[in-house]
């Protein structure tokens, strides 16, 4: 069952949604901007060096978190200089309109980047598109905030939505999917060898009490199947919850047609990864759209609209040692860089 399946059926008599409505309310609970928080942007100069923000320039941050790399691009466009910051989660754009305040050339928008196309073209202005930058995943302040659900080394409602106002939660998600489904999701979205086992038994342990906490939801899965790569048993499947509640994939394939689609010729996409899932789809983009059409492919003449649309910039980035030495986060970050090199739609 999909999320949206999920979704349709809050309504209907699943059991283990008694409980649907606490879950919702306690993660409510944790929606706020009073805390205070350690966030730390990874590949900040390597993402900055890829995109070479241009003097005076029209840029978009699409997963603003808590500003770190939009601060730094509002430094490279100078005093008539723009960026526009979008990010799904309401505690960013909270704690962005206050840090960014004083600031009027920082424009803030609440909505997931899969929209990143409908809202340059409704805020751009006729500023033609100069760089898109994409840091995906979760960022410190949700991880670290146990209301949110994200953790598995700590207690709270087992919700993992991004945008906590709005779509089905991690619990309910559990809750109603068929067997099958959820087995097909942690082995696809965790890379789970022991997806079938996982599955199964989160399935039992539903049927005798709602799973409605992320300690709750771990220890299941830590007594199913042993961690491996000195990981957490419990990793592999909270990510593949977490990536099927907020359609981590569709939307990062539609945020990535909608950068192509809004770049002007010159303008730049950088894309952050951190599991090879997302590096897999951003890879391919990249390379589908900067090589010649395969239609026409080895012909004498290669028709314009046959030509690369996009170029690779540079090689993949990863963080450095000692950028890993002081944020471990970063270790699995992965930077890729391309440029708008012609005008035209997308194949």
């Amino acid at each position: 069952m999909s999320v949206a399946a999920v979704a349709k059926d809050e309504g209907r008599a699943c059991r283990p949604l008694v409980c649907a409505s606490r879950v919702r309310g306690e993660a409510m609970r944790g929606v706020g901007v009073e805390q205070t928080d350690g966030h730390e942007p990874v590949l900040v100069e390597e993402a900055l060096e890829a995109l070479s923000p241009l003097t005076g320039g029209f840029y978009v941050d699409a997963t603003f978190g808590r500003g770190g790399h939009a601060a730094r691009l509002l430094q490279a466009v100078g005093p008539v200089g723009a960026v526009l910051a979008l990010d799904r989660d309401p505690d960013a754009i909270a704690a962005g309109r206050l840090r960014f305040a004083a600031d009027p050339r920082l424009e803030l928008v609440h909505a997931d980047f899969g929209r990143l196309a409908e809202i340059v073209a409704s805020h751009a202005r006729g500023r033609p598109l100069q760089g898109v930058l994409l840091d995906l995943g979760v960022s410190s302040p949700q991880l670290d905030d146990p209301q949110r659900g994200f953790s598995f080394t700590k207690d709270g409602p087992l919700d993992m939505r991004m945008d906590p106002t709005r779509g089905v939660s991690a619990a309910q998600f559990v809750a109603c999917t068929e067997e099958r489904e959820l087995q097909r999701v942690i082995a696809e979205l965790g890379e789970e060898r022991h997806a079938k086992r996982i599955a199964r038994t989160l399935v039992e342990a539903r049927d005798i009490a709602p799973i409605t906490r992320t300690l709750q939801l771990a220890e299941i899965v830590r007594r199913t199947v042993r961690g491996h790569d000195g990981k957490h048993p419990a990793t592999r499947t909270f990510q593949a919850l977490r990536i099927a509640v907020n359609d981590e994939l569709g939307q990062l394939r539609a945020a990535l047609l909608g950068a192509f689609d809004s770049l002007a010729p010159g303008g730049r996409m950088a894309v952050i990864s951190f599991h090879s899932l997302e590096d897999r789809i951003v890879k391919h983009f990249i390379r589908d759209r900067s090589s010649v059409d395969p239609v026409f492919a080895g012909l004498p003449v290669i028709p314009a609209s046959a030509q690369p649309l996009m170029r690779e910039v540079g090689r993949k980035r990863r963080a450095t040692e000692a950028e890993i030495a002081r944020n471990p986060r970063a270790r699995s970050a992965v930077l890729r860089c391309a440029e708008r090199i012609a005008v035209g739609g997308a194949r």
